[in-house]
């Protein structure tokens, strides 16, 4: 229903403050998009920067732990699951070594890309092509092109049978 949407779903509420925020934001309001923003995150668990450029018909799924960064560009329809990571690799540093402000250091993800659960996208020159999706637990310091899928090959799981014990007894395994 919708009064369940407005409710209780965490990411609606960190995206309609995110968007207030950006609007400050661009105001250059040097801390109240930012109060509004950490705001959301300590209710949510949800991080979204108030410089972020997001587009229409964003969705966050079981949001907890999502971090958006500065300067992140995200097209419309994007949906992104919980622990998502759309961060910087490093500030930018002049000659002097002194860090230089004002540079794109977080992710563009074009329109209609999916990330899945656990998944880190890093960099300013990164850029997620339109339609691609991002599997879980992917690590990203590289652009990927349009309708590409990027995933992990599955490693092997093993499940054995555990021998019943009576309690206090080992098995000798796992040092238990």
């Amino acid at each position: 229903s919708y009064e369940e949407i407005i409710l209780a779903y965490p990411a609606l509420e960190a995206i309609a403050i995110q968007r207030m925020a950006h609007e400050l934001y661009l105001q250059e309001l040097p801390l109240i998009p930012r109060i509004m923003t950490e705001w959301a995150h300590s209710r949510t668990g949800i991080d979204i920067h108030p410089g972020a450029k997001i587009g229409s018909h964003f969705f966050i799924d079981h949001g907890t732990g999502v971090v958006i960064g500065e300067t992140c560009e995200i097209g419309t329809r994007v949906k992104l699951y919980h622990g998502v990571t759309l961060g910087a690799r490093s500030f930018q540093k002049d000659e002097g070594g002194k860090i230089k402000k004002g540079g794109k250091r977080h992710p563009t993800v074009e329109d209609d890309v999916t990330i899945y659960p656990n998944s880190t996208v890093l960099g300013g020159e990164t850029v997620i092509g339109a339609r691609s999706t991002i599997g879980g637990n992917v690590f990203l310091v590289q652009s990927v092109p349009a309708d590409s899928l990027v995933s992990y090959e599955e490693t092997q799981l093993h499940i054995v049978q555990k021998r019943p014990r009576l309690r206090g007894q080992t098995d000798g395994s796992f040092n238990g």
